[in-house]
């Protein structure tokens, strides 16, 4: 690389020096423990949990906003799937070729260049920092349900965002808390919680499905889509939240023990899983009880209690809960280890790449718990989730276009795994991603602009000149060996 080249902002990181160079950084590192099943785990709890728990009623009921898409709803998650396959074959190939923390912002920082890198990095601390806040808004709903089942109730001020009639969102925030607390104390013991924990909440969606079929009324369903096929676009914008979680999976990758190996299959997998059960459960929902009825913060336990079964919707509701926690878990750990990539690489502070004994970054671990425990406590469930699902598919269309381009620009470079009908599979992520997310109102597009204007600022003024790419960069004069005495 030359000179020039390496003081662009469009500098790539290359794929055969990536250890040599990131050697300089003076980085801690990640401890390699996790396998096949618990990388699918990982996948499995980050994909499956609020968006089947509690968007899947919001989207079918409606709200002051959005009218409701009653049965269609699954129409809504097939088409947030078929967009999300796409995507996540384009991230197998590039998690089979560099298994390494940061997902996309590492994918587009070796094939697109630094500043897309930035882009795409910056992007995802404040999506998933944002996922993790939606995520325990939507526990906080569930706890309540479990609650009034047995006739308890906690004021408003102190379980709703003042935008809702409340003050603060006092349970969500605690619950964010407790997951950084639990992802605090290392990768190991975070995954071995988050292979019994998906176990726990696979054997719910089954038993849901199997328990609910029985009280299926036929009548349910019409009309199938009562507001017309706009609003399903709408809503599949909305559930796309729900169809994504390989993508903070793929962040675990430098800590897997074959990443190569098992990063793809681990993602194909858990996306296959999840959606062969969200078909299923979104047509049980919608046949237990009529759509305008269904509670849009705890869709399950309100369908359940609708056919006489309220003691079957508490134990959901306490089930939900401990479920839905896998997914904060695959988020966090997805935000801690972009972070910790990014400071790796000289583009933040190195102080946020420091690690402990065991291996975990603690330093940005609870600085992006406590700020989901901030959007968690202040903001509604739906602004939360449009502003994450902008940020992912902003993810998707620079990972599916990147893919496209480095088959092309490095067909040299070693894949354990190649997605199939180049580039017509990747292409089709980028139409679809881009068709989703034009479905996002305006004020979503506003508070996301307003984030990237703040990153760009950063970047400019701060990584461009650490790099580790910049030969002038600071890392680089504190590294190098003091000259010998004369």
């Amino acid at each position: 690389m030359s000179t020039q080249a390496r003081h662009s902002i469009w500098r790539r990181m290359p794929v055969d020096r990536m250890d040599e160079i990131e050697k300089d950084s003076g980085a801690g590192v990640l401890a390699k423990s996790l396998g096949l099943w618990q990388l699918t785990a990982i996948g499995v709890g980050g994909i499956i949990g609020v968006g089947i728990f509690s968007l899947a009623g919001l989207v079918a009921a409606g709200d002051e906003d959005n009218p409701g898409v009653g049965p269609a709803v699954l129409i809504a998650f097939l088409i947030a799937g078929l967009a999300s396959a796409a995507a996540a074959l384009s991230y197998a190939e590039f998690a089979g070729m560099i298994p390494r923390a940061g997902s996309a912002y590492t994918y587009g920082y070796v094939a697109l260049g630094e500043v897309i890198g930035w882009f795409i990095g910056w992007d995802l601390l404040l999506e998933y920092i944002a996922i993790v806040a939606v995520v325990a808004i939507g526990i906080s709903g569930y706890l309540e349900a479990f609650l009034d089942g047995f006739g308890l109730s906690l004021p408003v001020s102190v379980t709703a965002s003042a935008e809702e009639g409340g003050v603060v969102n006092v349970p969500a925030v605690l619950i964010c808390l407790l997951v950084t607390f639990i992802l605090s104390r290392g990768t190991r013991t975070f995954g071995r919680f988050e292979l019994v924990a998906v176990a726990i909440k696979i054997l719910l969606i089954l038993f849901i499905i199997g328990l609910g079929i029985f009280y299926i009324d036929a009548g349910n369903y019409d009309p199938f889509m009562p507001a017309g096929f706009g609003p399903v676009l709408t809503g599949a914008a909305t559930v796309f939240f729900a169809v994504f979680g390989y993508d903070a999976m793929s962040t675990a990758a430098e800590e897997a023990e074959d990443g190569k190996k098992h990063m793809p299959r681990a993602i194909i997998l858990s996306l296959v899983i999840a959606m062969v059960l969200y078909v299923a459960a979104t047509l049980v929902l919608t046949g237990m009880q009529n759509y305008q009825e269904i509670d849009p913060t705890a869709g399950f336990a309100s369908a359940f209690t609708s056919v006489g079964l309220p003691v079957i919707a508490g134990i959901i509701s306490v089930f939900a809960v401990l479920s839905i926690l896998t997914v904060m878990l695959t988020f966090l750990l997805g935000v801690t280890r972009v972070w910790f990539s990014m400071s790796r690489d000289g583009l933040l502070p190195p102080w946020f790449a420091g690690v402990d004994r065991h291996g975990t970054p603690q330093r940005v671990t609870w600085i992006a718990g406590i700020g989901s425990a901030l959007l968690a406590g202040v903001f509604p469930i739906r602004a939360v989730a449009d502003l994450t699902n902008i940020g992912i598919l902003s993810a998707f269309i620079v990972v599916c276009v990147a893919v496209i381009l480095f088959r092309y620009t490095r067909p040299d470079t070693p894949r354990s795994f190649r997605l199939p009908l180049m580039p017509f599979v990747p292409a089709f992520g980028v139409l679809s991603s881009l068709f989703l997310i034009w479905q996002l109102p305006w004020e979503t597009w506003a508070r996301f602009g307003v984030w990237l204007v703040i990153g760009f600022v950063i970047y400019f003024a701060y990584g461009r000149r650490h790099s580790l790419l910049n030969p002038d960069s600071p890392h680089h004069r504190r590294a190098a060996p003091a000259p010998p005495r004369e």
